[in-house]
């Protein structure tokens, strides 16, 4: 059975869920798109999410640049090959859609690279907002793109929540 937390964060309360096994399997945001029901995250338990959570902050206090928690993400092997070059984009910096197609040996995949980047189960963990477009423009965010911008700006030292 699935067991949730909720903990604070700049962005509003982030809903952090875990399997059955106690592994993290999904991190979601307020009005997040492609955010299961809430009936699906099992009952709240506040024990379990202690090192996710330590991490988060320190994140958020800009002392942590790569997040070091076991994850379980569901998903079909393209979207979990997408999710693994998602982790390997280096804090601060981004990506295109275009290079992580490239990078996964099929360059005219950026589209279905868009819609796996968007079924991202596990949101600021397995960084997704560090994608952008072609020109560098901001393009689809499932928290929003003004959460987007904000991540990226924090991440660059431009701006701090």
């Amino acid at each position: 059975m699935k067991k949730h937390t909720v903990t604070d964060s700049p962005y509003g309360p982030l809903t952090l869920v875990a399997d059955d096994d106690g592994v993290l399997c999904g991190l979601y945001m307020t009005g997040q798109r492609h955010r299961p029901p809430e009936e699906s995250f099992g009952p709240r338990d506040d024990t379990l999410f202690g090192e996710a959570v330590d991490q988060l902050e320190a994140y958020f206090e800009g002392g942590l640049k790569e997040f070091t928690l076991p994850l379980r993400m569901a998903g079909t092997p393209f979207q979990r090959s997408v999710w693994d070059q998602l982790r390997m984009i280096p804090y601060g910096e981004t990506r295109s859609y275009g290079d992580l197609a490239e990078a996964l040996g099929n360059p005219g995949a950026s589209r279905a690279v868009g819609l796996a980047n968007g079924k991202n189960p596990i949101g600021i963990i397995v960084p997704c907002h560090r994608v952008v477009g072609a020109n560098g423009s901001l393009t689809g965010y499932g928290g929003g793109l003004d959460r987007k911008q904000r991540l990226l700006d924090f991440e660059n030292g431009t701006a701090l929540f």
